[in-house]
């Protein structure tokens, strides 16, 4: 199944994780701190590891961010006890949200979190409420290069994956998670250039979003993204493309 991801538009016009290179190190430490903690920092048989260094490695992060983020992980270096939390909510236009945390103190990121909804138009709800709506999945997105779309889907339903859409200037592959590195490595074998590399949630459903709500769901995000404890965010907010263009 192949389609158009508008949200691959919304990303682009909104950029925020890039413009915050700083944050997206804390963060992507983090990862890889409780990764090692979980399952060993051996990256070839601790596959959570394995993509959060590649993520790092993406995000041009220092070699020496990366080991000490490790040694911290494997108890070589005192490190802090991270916990994981996941929030949901709902942001303008009954927009779902789901939040994924990392922190050492549970009460100070709840209270950003409760606050980051309220004073966005938006609120937090019961454990529930909206992960129905979502399902994990691995996540590729490959230059296009010379590679027909046709092509690429035959090459990659092979490995295991389920979809592909047309992000414009990239292919977005979907594919159960248990497929995500055999997926990674038929695009590889093929020469084609794997530009990200992830778990991911995915809405089962769409929530399509006015002009006057498109930005205000926007702002909540990335007042979330903006939260150190915050690691990823998930919604499924869509808009038309008129609504889209007029965010330039």
């Amino acid at each position: 199944m192949s389609g158009h991801s508008k949200w691959s538009t919304i990303k682009r016009k909104k950029g925020a994780l890039d413009a915050k290179r700083g944050k997206v190190f804390s963060k992507l430490v983090k990862e890889i701190t409780v990764a090692v903690r979980t399952g060993g920092a051996d990256e070839d048989a601790n596959p959570r590891l394995r993509l959060a260094l590649n993520k790092a490695r993406s995000n041009s992060m220092p070699t020496t961010n990366i080991e000490r983020a490790i040694a911290k992980g494997s108890g070589e270096a005192d490190g802090v006890h991270y916990e994981e939390i996941t929030y949901e909510g709902y942001g303008p236009g009954g927009v779902a949200f789901i939040v994924e945390c990392m922190t050492d103190n549970r009460n100070r990121t709840v209270g950003e979190v409760r606050h980051a909804f309220s004073r966005n138009n938006g609120n937090m709800a019961e454990s529930g409420a909206v992960s129905w709506n979502f399902v994990r999945l691995g996540y590729l997105s490959v230059a296009k290069g010379n590679t027909s779309e046709d092509d690429l889907l035959l090459m990659v339903m092979d490995a295991g994956a389920e979809n592909l859409e047309d992000g414009d200037e990239v292919w977005e592959i979907y594919c159960p998670l248990e497929s995500l590195e055999a997926v990674r490595l038929a695009v590889v074998a093929n020469k084609l250039e794997v530009k990200e590399y992830s778990p991911t949630l995915k809405a089962k459903t769409l929530c399509d979003t006015g002009a006057e709500d498109a930005p205000r769901v926007l702002k909540l995000i990335d007042v979330l993204e903006d939260l150190d404890d915050v690691q990823e965010v998930y919604t499924n907010f869509t808009a038309d493309e008129a609504v889209l263009a007029g965010l330039e």
